[in-house]
């Protein structure tokens, strides 16, 4: 039988590997802990090091900041008031038809420029026309025996002068003469009436627009208690735009009318482009409750029908316009915690913030009341590294940026090109071939493939010493 020996350590061998274990691990440790904090110091020397801009913490202070700049100009300056507008149409007829009948003949086409007075349809005119010849006869008969009744009249005008015949006769057929007069007059009117009724069987147009869509076919009975009517013409030129301006606006707007015509501008689309010009009508005469508002009127002569009934358009309206005031562009003037200031270029290009007084500004420029004067030098550019007190350098912006139509191909560092072009000549001058980069390695392979097709068993030609290298992307 085997027996495995037992092995005894005593206690101060035990201490002594414990000891020398604890020794490797507390060496270890202090190695990891001072190569690291070497590496944090070195990063930090590094990024203390490193210039972070102008006006940064690496930033040299001596440097002027570079900055664009612009001098103020005079000009008038025109004032806007700025509104959403509707186009409606000057003037909006439903043509109906003032008789019942048939509609036997449509002279327009939908969509089309009529004038007033043109024929728009016309309606069976036989019943109007049998009519109107009645009337025509009854006063024909009703004047013939007019003219009998007065013969008689006089006749016993005559008797009664010469005690021939009664006073009282006489009289009366006076009398019959009159009521038969006020007969012919009624046939008269009768005529009249049945005339217009004829005529109304030609539907004219009251103005000149332009015609909708027609409502009613020919060959249909179209009746004058239809309440589509025939068509709607609409006028465009001249048309109107009714827009809205806040109540607060009225005593600037009411103290510019009493002045002369207002200047009234539609934008495009776009709402850059001034499409026509007209000029303000007419204002309302009192303010909408429910949204505070004041409604106003302009007219637009619309020559090239820019303008359409129902279309909502972009309105401005000229309210005065400020004669010689100093403007300079909207970018120069900045926002701080008191105010508004510019930066001003002194002599000596040190830039010092001064406040000003804007009246008004758009996207380009801005009126200013006070605080520049035409000699000054404002910054227009170049405000994220500049503060009050700064040494600037003033730049040109001749060059345009120019945007590119789709992103540009990759290309390596130019000393990659720089090799790919020596590798280039040293492989057109062993070997009489112009290869460049990794086109004449691409058509090496292709050499080489070619000859293996053909049945070549040895291996392939070695490349030329000065060969180029395959490009990275």
């Amino acid at each position: 039988m085997l027996f495995k020996p037992e092995v005894k350590e005593d206690a101060k061998t035990t201490r002594r590997r414990v000891a020398r274990g604890i020794g490797r691990r507390m060496v270890s440790l202090t190695i990891t802990l001072l190569i690291l904090g070497g590496l944090g110091y070195l990063g930090w020397n590094a990024y203390q090091q490193k210039p972070t801009g102008r006006g940064g913490p690496g930033a040299r202070p001596d440097l002027p900041v570079p900055v664009l700049a612009a001098m103020p100009r005079i000009q008038d300056v025109p004032v806007y008031l700025d509104a959403v507008g509707s186009v409606r149409a000057l003037n909006t007829v439903t043509v109906r038809s003032q008789v019942d009948g048939k509609l036997i003949k449509v002279n327009f086409v939908e969509g089309q420029d009529v004038k007033q007075g043109d024929v728009l349809a016309e309606i069976d005119p036989v019943i109007y026309q049998a009519q109107y010849d009645q009337a025509v006869a009854k006063k024909a008969q009703d004047e013939a025996l007019l003219a009998n009744q007065k013969l008689d009249l006089a006749r016993y005008q005559q008797l009664a002068a010469s005690n021939a015949g009664s006073k009282q006769q006489a009289d009366t057929q006076r009398a019959m003469v009159a009521q038969q007069e006020a007969l012919v007059q009624a046939d008269q009117a009768a005529i009249d009436n049945a005339k217009a009724m004829l005529g109304y069987t030609k539907i004219i147009a009251p103005l000149t627009g332009r015609a909708g869509l027609r409502q009613v076919d020919q060959g249909n009975i179209i009746r004058s208690t239809d309440a589509t009517g025939l068509v709607i013409l609409t006028q465009l030129q001249p048309i109107a735009v009714q827009f809205s301006l806040p109540q607060q606006q009225i005593v600037r707007v009411n103290a510019a009318a009493a002045k002369g015509p207002l200047s009234v501008d539609v934008f495009g689309n776009d709402g850059v482009t001034v499409i026509d010009t007209g000029t303000l009508k007419g204002i309302d005469n009192q303010v909408d409750p429910t949204t505070g508002t004041l409604k106003l009127k302009a007219e637009f002569p619309n020559a090239k029908f820019q303008l359409w009934p129902g279309q909502f358009v972009n309105v401005r309206l000229k309210v005065e316009t400020l004669e010689k005031a100093i403007v300079v562009p909207t970018s120069a003037v900045q926002r701080g915690p008191i105010g508004t200031f510019s930066y001003v270029i002194g002599p000596d290009n040190v830039a010092t913030a001064k406040p000003v007084v804007v009246t008004q500004q758009n996207e380009n420029d801005a009126v200013i009341a006070s605080g520049l004067s035409t000699s000054d030098r404002v910054v227009t550019t170049g405000f994220a590294n500049l503060s009050d007190g700064a040494k600037v350098l003033i730049g040109t912006d001749d060059r345009a940026p120019t945007a590119d139509l789709a992103p540009r191909k990759r290309s390596r560092s130019p000393d990659a090109k720089a090799g790919q072009a020596k590798d280039g000549q040293a492989q057109q001058g062993k070997d009489g071939q112009v290869r460049d980069g990794q086109g004449g390695e691409h058509r090496s392979r292709r050499e080489r493939g070619e000859g293996d097709q053909k049945g070549q068993t040895g291996p392939a030609p070695a490349e030329p010493a000065g060969g180029a290298a395959k490009s990275q992307p």
